[in-house]
């Protein structure tokens, strides 16, 4: 269970943010005073602290560097009137994660501190790699963030990262989506002389391209329709310590080039700003994408590319290391066995057949899903091969006479997973319409891709990005996963 500490003399905000997360798993713990909650931050351990701005007896920046000497990594969320934000502002240059504004709104609260424990963990929660476990037990070992694999591939990503993670200099890592990059990016991060400072991560295909330039250099008062306040961007925030930013294949041009800026002199400007910002950050860049190609067809800047690429870690999806996959499940399995309290000691024969013969397309995420799955489902000391999600056991879906799912299809589809109790139909189930959608689409386009996305509504290296993630081929034919679509 997460626990937060809020800090503010207001009987009421104190209330409203308990009863924001009254049915979920993160216990707030209220203090009315400064002192009261620099005692609770002594005898407790917390994951994010939402500190009022302005407290009776304390400025709240003087009380944020109080806590920073505490815990240099603990996420503060500042709680502030309009007419106090520019202080607010001050906190974030300092450090601060972000800030709510009064009135406050649940939906908000509750999503900024989901984001801001995730931030936690990411920077405080080792990530574990063979060779440095000593003095540490099994079930310390067993954890999911750790990096598992005696693979000649995984040898090369051990060796890379203690070789770089010293060094002050972008790193890309590389790699099909489900291989761990991001548990890379973090151990270069706990192995630097960063450390201390921030690490903050940044999703470049889950934020709109009007606002991720926002979200990376932050905008001015007025830079465009509903800036009503100046915001600090990431770049800005994360000063002196590490910015990863997942996904960068999906940057538009205008962001590519201010991305390379700050890359080649650490400065910027907000958007709808003038004043030029020095930041001191190190980038470390995740993609799934053929940047190479991508390059070659004008979307992607060369230049960003020499920049990002001057060392890259690569990443070998799971079905290239099968002698990985043993230690793998038995690694997750006493994981979740733990988590999801089942008696589970371990796999029989025929059911470590199934899982080492499935080709594993989502790579090391989907190992974990459908262990999960697997466990959810099983009874007794030993899974068996009937506990084991039919997608694996069969892996292609039923399709319609002429290739494609179809209606009938999603139907079939979806009661047979409600009839084996999935507890990810909703993922499962998108996952089956869009493979349906996309593929149509092409057919219907005789391939083209860019009529393609055109036609979905989105651009053309997202519609990439599906066509790798589905398993769709494009030549003269559309084909998903080994099943010829004749167009």
């Amino acid at each position: 269970m997460s626990r937060i500490l809020v800090i503010d003399d207001d009987r009421s905000v104190r209330h409203l943010i308990a009863k924001a997360f009254e049915e979920s798993d993160v216990e707030v713990v209220p203090a009315a005073s400064a002192e009261e909650g620099m005692q609770l931050l002594g005898s407790k351990q917390f994951d994010v602290v939402l500190l009022d701005i302005l407290l009776p007896e304390s400025s709240g920046l003087d009380l944020f560097e109080r806590i920073r000497k505490v815990d240099s990594k603990l996420p503060v969320i500042f709680i502030t009137s309009l007419s106090s934000s520019d202080t607010a502002i001050k906190a974030m240059t300092l450090g601060a994660f972000d800030y709510l504004l009064k009135p406050l709104d649940l939906a908000r609260i509750r999503d900024l501190v989901r984001q801001a424990i995730e931030i936690r963990r990411l920077m405080s929660i080792p990530v574990e790699m063979p060779g440095a476990r000593n003095g540490r037990t099994n079930s310390d070992a067993n954890r999911s963030d750790t990096l598992v694999g005696n693979s000649a591939q995984m040898q090369e990503v051990y060796k890379a990262i203690g070789r770089v993670a010293p060094q002050d200099v972008t790193v890309l890592v590389r790699g099909e989506s489900g291989t761990g990059k991001e548990l890379v990016a973090r151990a270069l991060y706990q192995h630097s002389p960063r450390v201390k400072g921030q690490f903050l991560a940044v999703n470049c295909a889950a934020i709109p391209d009007a606002l991720l330039e926002s979200e990376l250099f932050g905008h001015e008062k007025g830079a465009f329709t509903g800036a009503d306040q100046r915001r600090i961007g990431k770049f800005e925030q994360c000063s002196g310590g590490t910015l990863f930013l997942d996904e960068i294949g999906d940057m538009s041009p205008l962001v590519q080039s201010k991305v390379l800026r700050v890359l080649q002199s650490q400065q910027f400007e907000r958007v709808g700003g003038n004043q030029t910002i020095s930041t001191d950050v190190r980038v470390i860049a995740a993609t799934n994408r053929n940047l190479e190609e991508m390059v070659e067809e004008g979307e992607f800047r060369s230049d960003l590319y020499y920049r990002l690429s001057g060392f890259t870690i690569q990443l070998a999806p799971l079905r290239e290391r099968p002698e990985d996959l043993a230690p793998l499940l038995e690694n997750y399995l006493s994981i979740f066995s733990k988590e999801l309290s089942k008696d589970v000691h371990g796999l029989s024969p025929e059911a470590m057949d199934v899982l080492l013969n499935y080709n594993w397309p989502g790579n090391v995420r989907e190992l974990q899903n459908v262990l999960k799955q697997t466990l959810l489902r099983s009874a007794g000391h030993v899974v068996i091969p009937d506990f084991i999600p039919d997608r694996v056991r069969t892996p292609s879906p039923t399709r319609g006479a002429d290739g494609d799912a179809t209606g009938t299809d999603l139907k079939q589809f979806v009661d047979e997973r409600l009839e084996h109790e999935s507890t990810d139909l909703y993922a499962e189930a998108l996952e089956f319409m869009e493979r349906y959608v996309v593929t149509r689409v092409l057919r219907v386009c005789e391939g083209n891709q860019s009529k393609a996305a055109r036609m979905l509504g989105i651009t053309r290296g997202c519609l990439r990005s599906k066509v790798r993630a589905l398993k769709v081929s494009i030549d003269t034919r559309v084909q998903v996963e080994g099943e010829p679509i004749e167009v």
